[in-house]
């Protein structure tokens, strides 16, 4: 993992612990699974809020923005988020690892670009450079598995975290072409995925297979959850 403590102005160093973090992204399913496995390091991290589809509302340490289901390569959550008042820092929590990604990431000011195959007590220790004063990029991981812990929509139907988000991608209405440009895959890697999204969900054609997104809590939620058991 590499850090570099070059920007102390964007990441100023602050003593507060246990940390505040606010969970950002459009689906419960996906935010709870990171909250969940945040949950035993609470002297150290304290999950604030959950939002999906919703703007910080409480002060917080860092924003962990949660990339699932998101066009990687629209950067106006993170232009948002980065602009909040209340969000001291904002990390970027992503399988993808392209370069021009890292990049416009950190041109909007994202102190941290962390892999979801980070471990929690990394995940955890990435969040405690980035609060204080570090920008922390993860290295790349040799191969794009989730960490222990998360969740996503259709892994209890045995979808794949990569392929969940190819399906929820789809369902808001995205083309093959579309998906390849946003999530900075290969038109075949697309193709790929969705022969398989399809054979795992039993449906041959793509409108049945949005059917059966919406269906299966593909479509993006639209709540807060404040005070995470218990929390601030």
């Amino acid at each position: 993992m590499a850090a570099d403590d070059s920007s102390p102005d964007e990441c100023s160093p602050d003593e507060c612990s246990p940390i505040l973090v606010a969970l950002v992204d459009d689906y419960d399913v996906v935010l709870a699974g990171v909250a969940r496995m945040l949950d035993p390091f609470r002297d150290r991290i304290l999950i604030a809020e959950i939002d999906a589809n919703e703007p910080v509302k409480d002060e917080v340490d860092i924003v962990l923005y949660d990339s699932f289901g998101q066009p990687e390569s629209d950067h106006d959550e993170i232009a948002v988020l980065v602009r909040n008042p209340r969000a001291r820092r904002v990390v970027v929590y992503t399988w993808n690892f392209h370069r021009e990604l890292v990049e416009n990431a950190r041109e909007l000011g994202a102190c941290g670009y962390l892999s979801k195959a980070l471990p929690a007590e990394d995940l955890v220790a990435a969040l405690e450079a980035v609060h204080a004063g570090e920008i922390v990029v993860s290295d790349p991981p040799p191969r794009a598995v989730s960490a222990p812990g998360l969740d996503w929509p259709g892994r209890t139907e045995g979808l794949s975290d990569r392929e969940a988000e190819v399906l929820a991608l789809i369902t808001q209405g995205f083309s093959n072409a579309d998906v390849a440009r946003l999530a900075f895959l290969s038109p075949n890697t697309v193709k790929s995925y969705v022969r398989t999204v399809y054979r795992k969900i039993g449906v041959e054609s793509r409108t049945k297979a949005v059917l059966w997104g919406l269906d299966h809590g593909f479509r993006p939620d639209h709540r807060r959850i404040e005070h995470w058991r218990g929390g601030p």
